[in-house]
């Protein structure tokens, strides 16, 4: 089972950037995806969340609006396109799986995501 998130990098404030997470070793159509950032000296957050068929999808507070997270099934692929960013979003930007249907009560909790990405570097300069 393999996690592969990729497409970070070096931009300026206002500017977008698209991750992907490409997943293999595993259906991902039973699974639910999510993508997680952790930014130096603080916790790991939930960003967002969609669940198996991406019908119901959560953001934290901080990005409604700005990011939009989606997911390519027969690609065994999903994607964070993030607009609009500002220098806070600047983080480790991890992707996780679990075959729990998320609620908005508990999609944020890292314990019930079973298979995690290796994480890509989004840096956003002011």
């Amino acid at each position: 089972v393999q996690l592969q998130a990729s497409g970070g990098g070096l931009v300026q404030a206002g500017e977008s950037l698209r991750l992907s997470c490409a997943t293999s070793g595993f259906t991902l159509d039973y699974y639910t995806i999510a993508w997680f950032r952790q930014a130096p000296g603080k916790e790991r957050e939930g960003v967002s969340c969609a669940s198996y068929s991406g019908n119901r999808k959560f953001y934290v507070d901080s990005v409604k609006g700005r990011f939009t997270i989606s997911r390519d099934n027969n690609k065994n692929t999903a994607y964070l396109l993030m607009n609009s960013l500002k220098p806070e979003d600047t983080a480790v930007y991890y992707c996780a799986a679990t075959t729990v249907s998320p609620l908005s009560s508990t999609w944020r909790r890292e314990e019930i995501y079973n298979f995690w990405g290796q994480g890509t570097q989004v840096t956003v300069s002011s």
